[in-house]
């Protein structure tokens, strides 16, 4: 189903929270510069909106399967892409993980997000680029989500070897 797959590609392509990515309405896609402009959800003191980049290609799908095209300046534009519960959109993203063939007890928004955070850190990116992305107030809560063990620790260790040449 179309809106589920952009749903679940705007998570991937942006690491943001389920709620946030549910709050989306047209007047945040920004089509001139292919970003998404989120509210961050978890600020309670204070309306904070963060521009995240995204592929064109993402930007091109949403206005297919949403009309953004056809969205004037109306109460149309602040209404959400998707007009789902939480509830809804977390079962949503477990099938389609699933289906992907990951496993249940990683089959969960919150994993897709971690899944954001280590593959920025592996592909270089900046951590507190990641931060801003996320959301995150506090450096130190980035670093939890980009943690790595594993063949993840090992990727990471092996591009730092590559540009060491003792041997």
């Amino acid at each position: 189903m179309p809106p589920i797959q952009t749903f679940c590609l705007t998570l991937i392509y942006t690491g943001v929270r389920i709620s946030e990515t549910l709050a989306v309405t047209p007047e945040r896609i920004d089509r001139e510069n292919s970003a998404i402009i989120f509210e961050t959800l978890k600020r309670r003191k204070r309306v904070v909106f963060r521009v995240i980049p995204v592929p064109n290609e993402l930007i091109v799908r949403l206005a297919r399967v949403h009309g953004l095209s056809s969205v004037e300046i109306t109460s149309e534009a602040s209404a959400p892409l998707w007009n789902w519960s939480r509830t809804t959109a977390w079962k949503h993203v477990r099938a389609v993980m699933e289906s992907a063939g990951v496993p249940g007890w990683l089959a969960s928004p919150k994993a897709a997000r971690h899944a954001f955070a280590v593959d920025a850190i592996q592909l270089g990116v900046a951590l507190n680029l990641v931060q801003r992305w996320m959301g995150h107030a506090r450096i130190e809560t980035t670093a939890i989500y980009a943690n790595v063990i594993g063949d993840e620790e090992r990727n990471i260790a092996e591009r730092m070897w590559a540009g060491l040449r003792y041997f």
